[in-house]
Formats: C-alpha cells, structure tokens, sequence
C-alpha cells in the first residue's frame, strides 16, 4: 500500500465529514433557527435556548476545527509535499512561500477592514470580490501557483477566515448571549450583532468554498482568477436569495 495514498484518503475522507457537520450546522443556525427563535416568546427562549444552542455550538465549533485541521493536512500532503501547488514546471520561491503565509494570517488583516471598512453588506460584496481577485492573482503571479494552487488557496483563506470566526469571535460572543438569556436579561446588542455577522459571513463564504474545493477534480473551465471570481460573486448571490427565501418560510 502507498502510505502517502492512504493518508490522503483518510484526510480527505475526514475533512468532508467534519465539513458536512460544520457547514450544515451553520446552515441550520442561518436560515432555520434564526427564523424559528424570533417565534419564542422571552420565557420559552430563556427554556429553550439555554439547551438548544450550548449543544449545537458544541458540534459547530468542533467541526469547524477538524475541517480546518484536516484541510490543513491535505494542503501539506497533496499540495506541498505532493507539489501539487504548482504548475508542471514550477518550484518553490520567495513569493510562494509569502502567499502561503497570508493564507494563514488573512484572519487578522479581515477583522479590522470588517470593524471599518466592510460593516454593511454591499461594501462587504465589492470589497471581497475585490480582494477575492486580488488574491487570485498574487497566487498565480507572485507565489507561481497552478490553477489548482491559486483555487485552493483562495479556499484556505476563506475557510480559515471561517474557522476564525467561529472561535473568536462567534463562540465568545454567543457564551455571553446564551448566559444573559438563561439569567433572563437581556443580552449585549453589540454581541448579537457581532455574532450574527460574522455568522452571515461565514455562509456567503461557504458556498464559493465548496465549489474551489470541487474544482480541483473536475471543473475546466474555472482555471483562471476572473472566472473563478464571477463564481464567488454567484455563490454569494445563491446565498442572498436563500437568506431572503428563508425569512419567508413559515412553520404550521
């Protein structure tokens, strides 16, 4: 048995588990609970909440973790080691190694241009699609990456971005919101809004996620930064009208 094959298929076979539980809990928070807590009146949330939430956080927050963990791991096992990052007659250099840093610190250059820049949800449209582009093309360009490389890599970034939003951010903030209902006070309207946005966030960003990580096997067409940037721009869309779809999906 090829040991590296082995891995790469337990790794892969775990980061598709671990995504499925994390994405689809998100999903559930967005456009299924959200809609069903605004139904509760305050006694039956200071009920409910308390022991829906705690236990559905528990598996998002693992989740989200592991997906990362064991992205983490592929990226070093078919797309380094495996240099799969490349094109065929490319290597390694100095911008390779910078783009792939920022990967892994893009979380702390997105949290302040979202406290300014990027509060409101059109300006937070233009400006990823923007730096969505950008990025594509420092990948291709500075770090010399293949079309395999630049698509994953865009991927990465989002889904660290994601896996930092749900432990710093969503998570602290959601401890102090749950606790404040159980106490039946009323929790920090600065908290809710911060969770619930960087919630959004990490849905818009899901769905073109999905599609990079699937464009590594099958998708032609989607082999440069401007088609692959239309598709972020279309997965953001689809979100959109699901999150207005859902507002109106009523129980009996």
């Amino acid at each position: 048995m090829d040991v590296m094959n082995f891995f790469e298929s337990i790794f892969r076979w775990l980061h598709v588990v671990f995504g499925i539980l994390w994405i689809g809990l998100l999903y559930f928070f967005n456009w299924v609970n959200a809609q069903f807590e605004g139904t509760l009146d305050g006694d039956t949330k200071k009920r409910v909440i308390p022991e829906l939430r705690p236990r559905a956080l528990f598996w998002f927050r693992w989740g989200a973790a592991f997906t990362w963990i064991t992205g983490v791991l592929l990226l070093l096992l078919v797309y380094y080691h495996g240099r799969a990052v490349f094109p065929v007659d490319g290597g390694w250099s100095v911008g390779a190694i910078i783009m792939i840093i920022l990967v892994f610190v893009s979380p702390f250059i997105y949290d302040p241009l979202v406290n300014s820049l990027m509060k409101e949800l059109p300006a937070a449209f233009i400006g990823g699609l923007v730096l969505a582009l950008v990025l594509l093309f420092l990948f291709e360009y500075l770090g010399g990456f293949g079309v395999r490389g630049f698509a994953i890599h865009l991927g990465a970034t989002f889904g660290t971005i994601m896996a930092f939003n749900v432990w710093f951010r969503i998570w602290p903030a959601q401890q102090k919101i749950i606790t404040a209902i159980k106490e039946g006070q009323a929790p920090d309207g600065a908290l809710v809004a911060l969770a619930g946005l960087r919630s959004r966030h990490n849905t818009y960003m899901s769905v073109p996620l999905v599609f990079l990580m699937l464009s590594q096997h099958s998708v032609a067409w989607a082999s440069n930064p401007i088609t692959l940037t239309i598709v972020v721009a279309a997965g953001w869309g689809l979100v959109y009208h699901i999150y207005d779809r859902a507002a109106k999906v009523k129980g009996f």
